[in-house]
């Protein structure tokens, strides 16, 4: 997970009432809770813009870590823009120039620097794609990978109910009274 204002990267370790709770990827392993204000995204739900549309990213990730085996250097936190734009020439040639920045392209960097340490790329590529079945590997529990969208999906249902509920209109129901009529 990417969490708008906090530098690296963060996994969940659990949830609490008004957002998550998060625990960074480094070292230091520090946990935090996240509010409901917080732009938080989950990185298989991002994807990098390419001419003929867009990658997921774990898709770039698979990428990177083949192309660096072959050689490939990845730019640090202090490369030049040149450097930066020749490596995602080779990660991903069919990146859309206009829509990805340099920017962008160093954040992936890091990320990748930082992920290449817990994610194992062999089990990312054989995990079926959305929509695919799994294979007998997954079914026979080798190559498994936990997704996180369930838990975003339970997050941002509770979430939303307790948007709902505040903003809702408070009703006045009036009950019926009883006029005496005697007789």
């Amino acid at each position: 997970m990417s969490v708008a204002g906090v530098p690296g990267l963060h996994k969940i370790v659990g949830q609490r009432p008004a957002g998550l709770i998060l625990e960074s990827l480094d070292e230091q392993k520090r946990r935090f809770p996240t509010s409901l204000t917080q732009k938080v995204s989950i990185l298989e739900d991002i994807a990098m813009f390419t001419i003929d549309g867009e990658v997921k990213l774990n898709e770039v990730l698979i990428n990177i870590n083949d192309k660096e085996k072959e050689g490939l250097k990845v730019p640090g936190k202090s490369a030049s823009n040149d450097d930066l734009k020749a490596f995602m020439e080779e990660a991903l040639p069919n990146y859309d120039k206009e829509r990805v920045y340099v920017s962008d392209i160093k954040k992936l960097a890091g990320w990748y620097e930082i992920l290449k340490n817990h994610l194992d790329f062999e089990a990312l590529k054989n995990a079926p794609k959305d929509g695919e079945e799994a294979s007998d590997d997954k079914a026979e529990g080798k190559a498994e990978v936990k997704p996180t969208t369930d838990v975003k999906r339970k997050v941002m249902k509770n979430e939303q109910a307790k948007v709902n509920t505040k903003n809702a209109p408070v009703k006045k129901t009036s009950t019926p009274r009883k006029t005496g009529g005697g007789g």
